[in-house]
């Protein structure tokens, strides 16, 4: 595999400017400090309950489990200006892929020109004839998009930032950073007086401006609720944490109903009208009527009452046709095609394992590339050809001949490493940013996002459900 881009260290061991203060101050704590604020870390989110249910996962009485995500103390720092150059492409991007969702469920001016495959979004199970000719408020579609970024080294010794994946529908992990972003403040306030970092707090603030703007228009004074599938749903805390600093109810399904056109939650003081759900359901499971009548996760009628423009949802249904990831690859077209700008952020090249080349090229390399699910999550579902055994290999090849247009390959990045604080000390781990962004009569995000980090050594693999951890994320003011 390349070589790794170092985040904090160039070439010969010299320390970036942008860590110098932070690695200085590194270097004069013992090590018991870094140990016994881990500690104290990992007690506090215990205590506070910040977990994460695994599915399939069960513990000796066979009961679900439920894991702290590892919390690394050493954060991962971005100068200002690196920021602003990503922030920028980020909107750029989001952007587009709105653009993308109006046009697919409207006009398809995009499949009309070619530009992206017709039968590619028409036959895609994510794609919701149900959504067809429906205007949303202002044409967003994803108004809170979760953009996995990750960074790889150059030939020239640089890291280039590209974007690994698209999340759309119900991104997760926000109360993640902004918890983590607590802990460093806790834990090291020292740094923060010697260190300009940019704000994230203030998140659930625009988050919740974002859900109003998006109001229905005859709601002046509109009501917001965030709908969740109950406490066994791995993300409970985070729907529960953000209903709790936007001040607004958190809700099950049985919560709701429709009346004479409109959604209402039962409260203690009788109905009150509902405008604006942000929801962390699936599109499935939304309305009993329209999709799985077996949901109880859901409010029957919904989607009549969101057809009418009598409520607002977030994200709209449909948006995982955006995110598939063979959709994925026509990203920097749609830019083009829409905005008629050419992409600040790149992709990760990738092979359509649906097209007869791009299968062959795959099935003649798949001990060298990264094969995923067009709709896994989770790091499941994916061969990971550098780490796999021949058998694994093997195995996989008959998945890819049986159902070539389920996955895609891309090349094995080796994703920049940054150090981490592990049972051994520290040493260079594997990470990826998760900025979070919002858009609603503007696209805004705050500074950073959720970094993870893969604490297995060598590994890529950086999701929580595999074992990888989170740190706090600076962007440093100019």
């Amino acid at each position: 595999m390349k070589p790794s881009f170092d985040e904090m260290s160039a070439a010969e061991g010299a320390v970036r400017s942008h860590y110098r203060t932070y690695e200085r101050w590194l270097r004069q704590q013992p090590a018991d400090a870094m140990q016994s604020a881990r500690s104290e870390a990992e007690m506090i989110f215990r205590r506070v309950g910040i977990t994460f249910a695994v599915y399939g996962a069960k513990d000796e009485d066979g009961a679900g489990t439920e894991r702290l995500i590892p919390f690394d103390v050493i954060p991962r720092v971005i100068p200002g200006a690196e920021w602003r150059e990503l922030e920028a492409g980020l909107a750029q991007r989001v952007t587009a892929l709105n653009r993308f969702l109006h046009d697919v469920y409207h006009e398809q001016e995009i499949l009309k020109a070619g530009v992206v495959p017709a039968d590619l979004i028409l036959r895609n199970s994510q794609f919701r004839p149900e959504m067809m000719g429906v205007d949303v408020p202002g044409q967003v579609y994803s108004l809170i998009a979760g953009i996995d970024i990750v960074r790889a080294a150059q030939p020239d010794g640089s890291g280039c930032y590209y974007v690994l994946e698209d999340n759309l529908r119900v991104p997760s992990g926000v109360s993640y950073m902004l918890e983590n972003r607590k802990m460093m403040m806790r834990l090291f306030p020292e740094l923060f007086a010697s260190h300009r970092i940019e704000p994230v707090a203030h998140y659930p603030d625009l988050l919740l401006e974002t859900l109003r703007e998006v109001r229905p228009t005859a709601a002046d004074d509109p009501t917001v609720v965030v709908l969740t599938p109950g406490m066994y749903n791995s993300a409970y805390f985070e729907h529960a944490f953000l209903a709790q600093q936007m001040g607004v109810e958190l809700v099950e399904g049985q919560d709701l109903f429709v009346r004479d056109g409109f959604v209402y939650m039962r409260t203690t003081q009788g109905p009150k009208r509902v405008d604006v759900i942000y929801r962390r359901v699936d599109d499935d499971f939304l309305d009993p009527r329209a999709f799985r009548p077996d949901s109880t996760l859901g409010c029957a009628g919904l989607l009549d009452v969101y057809r009418a423009g009598n409520v607002t949802l977030a994200n709209a249904i449909g948006t995982g046709i955006a995110d598939d990831k063979s959709v994925y690859p026509y990203v920097p077209k749609m830019i083009e095609f829409y905005l008629g700008e050419k992409p600040i952020l790149h992709n990760v090249p990738t092979w359509v394992c649906r097209e007869p080349g791009d299968l062959d090229h795959v099935l003649a390399n798949l001990g060298e590339l990264v094969v995923k699910e067009v709709h896994g999550a989770g790091g499941y579902g994916m061969l990971v050809g550098p780490a796999a055994s021949k058998a694994e290999i093997e195995a996989f090849r008959q998945q890819l001949l049986a159902n070539p247009s389920n996955y895609i390959a891309q090349p094995t990045l080796a994703l920049s490493t940054c150090p981490t604080y592990v049972e051994q000390g520290i040493a260079p781990r594997h990470i990826d940013l998760r900025p979070f962004v919002l858009s609603g009569k503007t696209v805004q995000m705050v500074p950073g996002g959720l970094t993870r980090v893969a604490l297995k050594q060598g590994s890529l693999v950086v999701n929580s459900s595999q074992g990888g951890g989170t740190k706090d994320t600076w962007v440093l003011e100019d």
